[in-house]
């Protein structure tokens, strides 16, 4: 195995990561982390918040969600463009996984 391979294991054993589903393109295996990475792996919790940060912020900027970030704890609400699979195919394979993340969290609230 892969020392990446490794690693996914040891944080799946540890309960940091869990399996999500399989990417219905390419077959692959995809994960979510779980809210014990914070504490197995400080490190990669932080690169992972940052990286969300960024592309939460980027799908803002393009339209897709709509926050006031003048807010402390803002609220991220879904624009139509986010329902637009013309639009949503435009986006980065990365972007559109972010954007269906976070579709399914806010479900998840309602």
């Amino acid at each position: 195995m892969s020392e990446a391979g490794d690693r996914i294991e040891e944080l799946i054993l540890s309960g940091a990561l869990e399996v999500s589903g399989v990417d219905i393109d390419t077959g692959e295996m995809l994960y979510n982390f779980t809210d014990k990475l914070k504490d197995i792996s400080p490190e990669l919790f932080k690169d992972m918040s940052d990286y969300i940060s960024t592309e939460t912020m980027s799908l803002w900027a393009e339209g897709f969600l709509d926050i006031d970030v003048t807010e402390t704890n803002p609220m991220v609400r879904l624009t139509p463009k986010a329902f637009d699979n013309a639009e949503i195919s435009k986006l980065s394979k990365e972007k559109q996984y972010t954007l269906k993340e976070i579709i399914r969290i806010i479900s998840l609230q309602m």
